[in-house]
């Protein structure tokens, strides 16, 4: 993904996380994802997402992938 793409994305992220309250190994196990993974993407360090990641992101915090990847 682009800097312009990828840098609110990880932004939406984490706040959608934080208002949940979850931590991110909370929430790694939520969206069937290792800590350590999730702790990649939300890092910025896994910057090539494949869709059927940002849907189960989406799927996680009960969005569609276009309403998690919207700038709000």
């Amino acid at each position: 993904m682009e800097g312009r793409t990828i840098r609110p994305l990880l932004k939406r992220l984490r706040q959608l996380r934080l208002r949940r309250g979850l931590t991110q190994e909370a929430f790694a196990e939520q969206a069937g994802f290792s800590y350590k993974y999730y702790q990649a993407v939300e890092a910025g360090r896994k910057r090539d997402l494949r869709l059927s990641t940002l849907e189960r992101l989406a799927q996680a915090h009960g969005l569609e992938v276009w309403q998690l990847l919207r700038d709000e």
